[in-house]
């Protein structure tokens, strides 16, 4: 009876040790290496879309206290910093609110002259070729429409990706001249003609606030779907973007 007895107390203590350990783990990689991410709105379409469960790579432009849950107030700037590249899609803090997260694609560096005149985006004076590229239709409520135009952009390093442009005379289609700051970013979202992004509220991007690359989808559910509402999982899930690479 005593062995017994003494038994059950180490085998629970084996059990919470366990527990504690994989909880650590499970910190320590949420916090310095991948973060899931839910995409909220449809200012990435098409290549993001309502539904889509990303991770985002913490570890791609090093680290800044916004890499740290609560973002203490630990050190400023980034350490292990690398430079993020034109094209990249970064998941980053709000400027002007902090708590708030932000995915856009980037695309203005340090220095850069970003504008965007009759729709076209020009880097530093060149237009960023944009042909047709088909058309997009979302399973979101809150859609930007029904075939809507699709343009395919090219940065000068190769990057390649898909735009929407709804309309050729919203508020976004001519802006000013825009000079990058030291040590700052230009953003912009995929659906130019509804996403609020460094052209209005969000402005530059301090190199602090960035949290990281955006780099794969691993879950997404369509139609306005929660991810609670397991019952509707067969029926909306989008299987061809399971672990699909962001680019």
């Amino acid at each position: 009876m005593s062995e017994k007895a003494d038994t059950k107390p180490n085998a629970l203590w084996e059990n919470i040790k366990v527990i504690i350990q994989a909880l650590l783990l499970a910190m320590v990689i949420r916090t310095v290496f991948f973060q899931p991410f839910t995409i909220p709105s449809g200012s990435m379409m098409p290549t993001l879309l309502v539904g889509d469960y990303i991770f985002v790579n913490k570890f791609a432009y090093g680290y800044s206290k916004y890499s740290l849950p609560f973002s203490p107030n630990l050190f400023s700037g980034r350490i292990f910093g690398s430079e993020p590249a034109r094209g990249d899609i970064v998941v980053f803090r709000f400027p002007p609110n902090p708590d708030i997260d932000y995915i856009k694609r980037l695309v203005g560096l340090p220095g850069d002259h970003i504008q965007v005149k009759e729709g076209v985006l020009y880097v530093n004076g060149k237009p960023v070729p944009k042909v047709p590229d088909g058309a997009f239709t979302s399973d979101y409520k809150l859609d930007p429409g029904e075939d809507v135009p699709v343009f395919r952009e090219t940065m000068d390093d190769g990057k390649t990706y898909d735009t929407l442009d709804q309309s050729p005379v919203s508020r976004g289609d001519n802006t000013q001249e825009f000079v990058v700051p030291e040590g700052h970013y230009f953003m912009m979202g995929d659906n130019r003609d509804n996403s609020l992004d460094s052209r209005f509220d969000v402005g530059f991007v301090p190199a602090e606030n960035l949290v990281g690359r955006a780099s794969i989808i691993f879950f997404s559910l369509g139609n306005d779907t929660s991810f609670r509402e397991i019952w509707k999982w067969p029926a909306n899930m989008r299987w061809d973007r399971l672990f699909k690479v962001v680019e």
